[in-house]
C-alpha cells in the first residue's frame, strides 16, 4: 500500500524533518520578501505577450482559407492560449500576484480562457489537491475519472477503457478539468452542510456556454466567408492547448517517483512532514527556460507544490535551494526530460488499466507506488542502509532515502 510512515519512508529522523521545515520556511520568507517591480513587471509583460499573441492570431484567421494564414493563426491562438493557461490562469487564480493588490491580476477576479469556472476550480485545486496532494481517498486528483495511476485503487472492469479514455482526456482536457472540479465542489458543498447546490450547475452551464459561443460561433462568424476554416483553427488550437496541458499535469504528478500516502499518514502529520511529502509526491521536468516558460513553470512542480502561491517567475532559483537541501538530507529530487516523464506516466496508465494479477510488482514496491515496507527486506537479510541520521563514512553528509533506494537497487 502507499506510504503509512513518511520519516520512516525518508529515512530521516523527526528531527532532521523539523529542521528541513524550517529551512524551507525560509526560502518562503526570503522570496516573500524580495517580491518587488521586477515581479510586477514580468508578470504585466507576460499579459501583453499573451493578448499580442491571441489578437495576432485572431487577425490572421480572416484570411484562414488560405494555408499559411491558417497555420500561423492556428500556432499563435495555440500558443496564447496555452500561456493563458498555464503561466496566467494557473498561477494568477493561485494567488500567485495577489501581493500586488492589482484588482485586474488577482485570483478573485480573474477569469481563465477555459470551460470551468475559476472558482470552482479554486476550491478543487487549490484547497483539495494541494492540501491532501496524493493521499489516497482524500486528493481526487488520484483517480482521475476512470484513470487508475496507483495499485492503492482496486481495478475494476472499466480501467481496462483507460488507455483509450486518457486519449480522450487529453484531447478534451479543459471539459476534463471542468467536470472534475464541478464533482469535487458538488462534493465539498454537501460535506459542510449545504443543501442547495444547484448555483454550482447554473455556474458551470454558463461559463461553459460562454466558451463554446467564444470559440466556435462568434470569432469564425466574424471572419465571414472563413468562418468554416476559422473554426476548425479554433478547434485545432483548444486541442493543441489541451494535449499539452494534459503532458504536463501528467508530468508533474504521475511518473516513477511521485509517491502516494495514506489516509492515516496525513492526519497525524507537521507542517514540515507536509512539506516533505510534497516534496516526495512531486516531479520536475528540465529542458530549460522555454520548456518553464509555457509550462507556466510546472517544470518545477516540486517547488510549486511546496510554495503553491509564490511567483512563478520566482521558482527557478527556488529550485537551486530545494535541489541543495535534496542533497544534504539525501532526498531524492525527481526530475527529467518532458518525453521521459511522460512516457514513465503513460507506462502507468497503460499498466494498471490491468487487474493487478497481471502485474509483477506489489503496491509497496512498485515504480509508481511504493511504501516503507520495501525496505524491511533489506534489514530482514542485513543489508540495510545505516540508521537514520547517521553520517556518511565517505562524505560526511546524512543517509537518507536517495541511499535507500540505492540500496534496494543494487540488491
Amino acid at each position: 500500500m502507499a506510504i503509512t510512515d513518511i520519516t520512516e519512508f525518508a529515512h530521516l529522523t523527526d528531527s532532521d524533518i523539523d529542521e528541513l521545515g524550517r529551512e524551507l520556511d525560509r526560502i518562503r520568507r526570503d522570496v516573500e520578501e524580495s517580491r518587488g517591480q521586477s515581479d510586477a513587471r514580468y508578470i504585466h509583460n507576460v499579459i501583453r505577450l499573451q493578448r499580442a499573441l491571441e489578437i495576432g492570431g485572431r487577425a490572421l484567421l480572416f484570411g484562414s482559407r488560405y494555408r499559411p494564414a491558417w497555420l500561423a493563426g492556428t500556432g499563435m491562438l495555440a500558443v496564447a492560449k496555452i500561456v493563458e493557461n498555464m503561466e496566467l490562469g494557473h498561477n494568477i487564480v493561485h494567488g500567485q500576484w495577489d501581493w500586488m493588490n492589482d484588482p485586474e491580476i488577482h485570483s478573485t477576479t480573474w477569469e481563465w480562457d477555459q470551460t470551468g469556472p475559476s472558482s470552482q476550480w479554486k476550491r478543487a485545486h487549490n484547497y483539495s489537491h494541494h492540501t491532501y496532494t496524493n493521499v489516497v481517498g482524500m486528493d481526487e486528483d488520484v483517480q482521475f475519472g476512470i484513470i487508475r495511476i496507483t495499485r492503492d485503487i482496486p481495478w475494476r472492469p472499466i480501467n481496462l477503457a483507460q488507455p483509450f479514455a486518457n486519449i480522450l482526456l487529453a484531447t478534451t482536457f479543459e471539459w476534463g478539468i471542468a467536470l472534475h472540479d464541478w464533482k469535487v465542489t458538488q462534493k465539498a458543498e454537501r460535506a459542510r452542510g449545504a443543501t442547495d447546490i444547484d448555483y454550482l450547475r447554473r455556474e458551470f452551464v454558463r461559463k461553459a456556454t460562454r466558451q463554446v459561443v467564444k470559440d466556435f460561433v462568434l470569432f469564425p462568424a466574424l471572419t465571414g466567408p472563413a468562418w468554416r476554416s476559422t473554426l476548425t483553427a479554433n478547434v485545432a488550437a483548444n486541442v493543441i492547448r489541451n494535449v499539452w496541458a494534459h503532458a504536463v499535469i501528467f508530468c508533474g504528478h504521475f511518473p516513477d517517483g511521485a509517491e502516494k500516502f495514506t489516509v492515516e499518514e496525513h492526519e497525524s502529520e507537521t507542517k514540515a512532514q507536509w512539506y516533505l511529502r510534497q516534496m516526495l509526491g512531486s516531479a520536475n521536468i528540465s529542458g530549460g527556460r522555454v520548456m518553464d516558460f509555457m509550462s507556466g513553470n510546472l517544470s518545477y512542480q516540486i517547488e510549486h507544490h511546496l510554495f503553491p502561491d509564490l511567483p512563478s517567475n520566482r521558482l527557478r532559483e527556488v529550485s537551486l535551494r530545494v535541489r541543495a537541501l535534496c542533497d544534504k538530507y539525501d532526498l531524492p529530487y525527481t526530475t527529467g526530460p518532458l518525453s521521459r516523464q511522460y512516457l514513465l506516466s503513460m507506462r502507468t496508465v497503460m499498466k494498471l488499466s490491468l487487474p493487478d494479477r497481471f502485474l509483477k510488482a506489489t503496491s509497496d514496491d512498485a515504480p509508481e507506488t511504493s511504501s516503507e515496507r520495501k525496505f524491511r527486506v533489506l534489514s530482514r537479510i542485513g543489508q540495510g542502509v545505516a540508521a537514520a541520521g547517521t553520517a556518511d563514512s565517505v562524505s560526511g553528509g546524512r543517509v537518507g532515502l536517495r541511499s535507500a533506494l540505492r540500496s534496494l537497487r543494487n540488491r
